[in-house]
């Protein structure tokens, strides 16, 4: 039989053991190094200083609170702020909404001078004189409804919409007198009404300067069907309280943007008070057009469009 056959395979673990006893260890650690030499660093990896060195900036990237898709910043907003993967529609303010809306983005701001005071002298955590210097500092806004004139697709109309951003969109004394003088401007140059809503309800801090004006915006809409002139309520995400229990609703037509929360009690205040489940979508957009709540559904890519057509077909 061959003797090579028969070599125990414990063998190479003594000859590197011998090896190793011998002093021949170095010279293997040689070898070792030299053919490792292939993966070495040529230099240092980070060279950059620390005063050199550039940090991403905030709000470059958006992430999606539906689908979870991260996008830029820049994709979004060409996209008119809707996730280009599942359709979701953020949450935008007025003067993205008179960008997308208006021609050229040209368009006069009207009432603008108009501002809310502390009839009441009211406090929660904070005065509301402070609070509302505070979120005017911080949002540039001077109250919750920016009002607007100008031509969509060559028809001159006027657009009224919220600001989520100034105290949740709140219905205020402010609101209801600029809401009440655009109708009063829409009467004295003939032209259609469009509300953009996007509200939490009446604000608490004005109490019943703030519930009287459910009463005031209603009314004053009577006027402008009295001069057969149309109102649009566009109702997006989310709407709710005074607004829905008011003019929110009143629209000769009522339109609202995919998958927008719309009611006057929250899902969650319903859930606690009747101890049950709700049905899927309850207060969804897509729920109140079912049962009859909205006339159509509008994505706001077509938005533009569908509110010159509607002008066009009143307007004849």
């Amino acid at each position: 039989m061959n003797k090579e056959n028969n070599k125990d395979p414990k063998e190479p673990q003594e000859d590197f053991f011998e090896t190793s006893l011998s002093g021949e260890e170095d010279a293997m650690n040689k070898d070792s190094a030299q053919r490792q030499k292939w993966y070495k660093r040529l230099r240092k990896g980070i060279t950059t200083s620390t005063s050199d060195k550039k940090e991403m900036p905030e709000g470059l990237w958006t992430k999606c609170p539906e689908c979870n898709y991260i996008c830029t910043t820049t994709e979004l907003k060409e996209n008119l702020f809707v996730c280009p993967k599942c359709n979701y529609h953020h949450r935008i303010g007025s003067l993205e909404y008179f960008d997308i809306l208006f021609d050229n983005k040209t368009y006069t701001e009207l009432f603008d001078n108009i501002r809310s005071k502390d009839f009441l002298s009211f406090t929660d955590l904070k005065p509301y004189d402070k609070r509302l210097e505070e979120i005017e500092n911080k949002t540039g806004l001077t109250d919750s409804l920016r009002v607007g004139t100008g031509k969509v697709n060559d028809i001159e109309m006027v657009i009224a919409c919220m600001d989520f951003a100034f105290i949740g969109g709140s219905l205020g004394s402010v609101m209801g007198e600029k809401f009440s003088r655009a109708i009063d401007y829409c009467i004295a140059h003939h032209l259609p009404y469009i509300v953009i809503s996007k509200s939490g309800g009446a604000r608490m801090m004005e109490s019943a300067f703030s519930l009287m004006q459910l009463a005031k915006t209603s009314g004053k809409l009577s006027q402008l069907s009295d001069a057969k002139l149309p109102f649009i309520s566009v109702l997006t995400d989310p709407t709710f309280g005074g607004i829905t229990a008011s003019f929110g609703m009143l629209g000769d037509l009522n339109i609202a943007e995919p998958g927008a929360l719309i009611g006057f009690a929250g899902p969650r205040v319903i859930k606690e008070t009747i101890k049950k489940d709700l049905p899927e979508g309850f207060q969804r957009s897509e729920f109140l057009l079912e049962h009859g709540f909205l006339d159509f559904i509008v994505d706001r890519k077509n938005l533009k469009d569908k509110l010159a057509q509607i002008a066009r077909f009143f307007k004849n």
